[in-house]
């Protein structure tokens, strides 16, 4: 268990796939991130285990760990405050999800709501909610921030973490969820009634880290709706209140105001000034990455470390959980 005056620790995970992060990611998770790091004692992993259920190219792998640490670090996460570590580098994981995994029934398991969207899968993709568990529960989180379509997973790791206390004694902290103030919901630009997408991608997702000129075009290209009046109004017209809403966290004007600026303004000029806030608003990011990217040896390290913090909290929770469930000690 955690030190009675030790700082709440909050842990969080993100998958190195796709072309990277998007807007939707940045402003719905990483950037609230980064507002913890002062608060709480922030752990965030790179969830390169979980990535394995889509069995990536090896080589492409690598690439999008680094690059993942390069974006995490250039979106603001700050490695002297937190602890950023990959989660292959500390083998724990895997133990305690296999433990987990005996205290879970079939049914409970299949009940997940991932495994049947994806319409089944191999068995890593049916066991990752369990390794989920494993991954908050290892490191003692007092809290961990979800989405909507995460509750589930994390009332899993509850009801697992309570199972497992209730019949060995009291060993893992239970977590809450973490509760954001503002969660700025993002549309895909082509398709506003669905939210954008790693895995989906496309002429509909703002990649993070892109090349300024596909930004712009796909700020300009993005779907609208019928009549010329930029309203909100997300029934009726979900282009242009999403085109709102990323106009407004990318200026930190309110959707009111920037109503009454566009009135009697079409539609080009808005998009204009859309795609302008946003570049304006990856600019220190995108220059960042760039420097961090070039140097990967730099960014081994800052897992390196990462895991040098993580590593003994893991190692006592499963010297822990190894003696409390009856297995012997190592020599």
């Amino acid at each position: 268990m955690s030190p009675p005056n030790q700082r709440r620790r909050v842990l969080s995970g993100i998958q190195p796939t796709g072309a990277g992060k998007h807007l939707g990611n940045y402003l719905g998770a990483v950037r609230h991130w980064t507002a913890l790091q002062d608060e709480f004692e922030c752990f965030f992993f790179m969830a390169d285990l979980h990535s394995l259920t889509i069995l990536p190219d090896p080589t492409e792998l690598r690439q999008q760990c680094r690059k993942l640490v390069a974006e995490l670090l250039a979106m603001g996460v700050d490695p002297a405050k937190s602890t950023l570590f990959a989660q292959s580098h500390i083998p724990e994981h895997a133990e305690l999800s296999w433990v987990l995994s005996c205290l879970t029934g079939y049914g409970e398991a299949s009940r997940m709501t991932q495994f049947k969207e994806k319409g089944g899968g191999n068995v890593g993709l049916f066991n990752y909610p369990i390794l989920q568990a494993a991954d908050i529960l290892l490191y003692q989180a007092h809290a961990v921030p979800v989405g909507e379509d995460q509750r589930q997973h994390l009332e899993l790791t509850r009801d697992l973490g309570q199972r497992f206390n209730n019949r060995y004694g009291e060993t893992f902290t239970v977590p809450d969820p973490y509760v954001q103030t503002s969660a700025e919901r993002i549309k895909d630009l082509q398709e506003p009634t669905a939210k954008m997408s790693t895995s989906k991608g496309g002429a509909g997702v703002l990649w993070v880290i892109e090349d300024e000129k596909q930004t712009l075009k796909k700020i300009k290209s993005a779907v609208t709706d019928t009549g010329r009046e930029v309203g909100y109004d997300v029934e009726e017209k979900p282009g242009i209140s999403n085109l709102l809403t990323i106009l407004s966290v990318a200026t930190g004007t309110p959707v009111d105001d920037l109503v009454g600026r566009y009135e009697g303004k079409g539609y080009g000029d808005f998009k204009a000034d859309v795609a302008e806030a946003v570049l304006q608003m990856f600019a220190p990011v995108r220059s960042r990455f760039d420097e961090l990217i070039a140097d990967p040896g730099y960014l081994d390290e800052v897992l390196r470390e990462g895991a040098a913090t993580a590593g003994p909290v893991a190692s006592a929770t499963m010297a822990t959980v190894r003696d409390r469930i009856g297995l012997l000690a190592p020599a």
